[in-house]
């Protein structure tokens, strides 16, 4: 594993974490609010063929954390720090990935870039819209579940913070992770201070005009029984994205990447080499 101190905008410095042939075609894998790049550990066998970028976003992780809300409310910082990531690293179109928040902050690079630099978009259990913009069924489902809206999570109050932040993970998965699994996972969510997860919260964007001037391929992968992103936001998701295949994932929730790693894998693997016109492997 390569790690490398990136700066992203207005200096933030990015932690981003890289594995596979460095001449492979590149995959950025980028994690949900709260997470890590260690979210996408079970990944690890796609380095066999595809180069895996994995930052820890800012505010996130071994990155910087800059108080200012300013640094995380908005769509600028995000997309700024995907396209440092793309040209620090002299990366040739890679596929994006998001999952949850990070297929917004893909959503934010697409916004202020373009897909003219990506080979591929893929939405994990990920939104078109956030905020005010998000249809009413889906926040009124978010909204009755005080796992999924986390208040805790955002106060200063250490223990209802890791309480929160238990139920959180939790909420996650249809399939539960394990103990030792589910403990290194509220240690990782851990690392990301309350007020930057409020801050990372209050977005309030609309990616559907931009997504729906995409012309690479696109592919949204979806738990059934996702809690954080209930499935009519894949719905308007796919509907926003003219390229794009949806695959739903039947006995998972919002985490298909941890729950079926080996399915999700093969999908990724398939899609990627679509994206990049490679040869079907065996």
């Amino acid at each position: 594993m390569r790690q490398h101190r990136i700066t992203g905008h207005d200096g933030v410095r990015l932690e981003v974490f890289d594995l596979g042939p460095e001449e492979a075609p590149p995959i950025l894998l980028i994690h949900g609010w709260s997470q890590h790049h260690l979210s996408w550990e079970r990944q690890y066998p796609l380095a066999e063929e595809f180069r895996l970028i994995m930052p820890d976003l800012r505010g996130h992780g071994a990155s910087d954390k800059p108080d200012d809300a300013g640094a995380y409310d908005n769509s600028l910082p995000w997309a700024s720090d995907v396209a440092a990531i793309i040209d620090a690293l002299s990366l040739d179109r890679p596929v994006l990935a998001g999952w949850s928040m990070g297929g917004a902050v893909a959503g934010d690079y697409v916004k202020h870039f373009g897909d003219q630099g990506i080979s591929g978009f893929c939405l994990v259990d990920s939104f078109a819209t956030t905020g005010s913009h998000m249809a009413t069924a889906a926040r009124d489902a978010r909204a009755a579940d005080d796992a999924v809206v986390a208040a805790g999570m955002t106060t200063s109050d250490q223990a209802a913070n890791l309480s929160a932040t238990l139920a959180f993970v939790r909420a996650c998965f249809h399939q539960q992770p394990n103990p030792d699994d589910l403990a290194r996972m509220v240690g990782f969510n851990m690392l990301c201070p309350p007020h930057i997860r409020k801050a990372a919260r209050q977005r309030d964007e609309d990616y559907r005009p931009y997504l729906a001037k995409m012309r690479v391929p696109a592919l949204i992968l979806w738990g059934a029984h996702d809690r954080p992103a209930p499935p009519m936001v894949g719905e308007e998701a796919a509907a926003a994205i003219p390229t794009a295949r949806v695959l739903i994932y039947e006995e998972c929730g919002h985490s298909p990447f941890w729950e079926e790693p080996d399915r999700f894998n093969a999908d990724i693997r398939h899609f990627a080499r679509h994206c990049f016109e490679m040869e079907p492997g065996p």
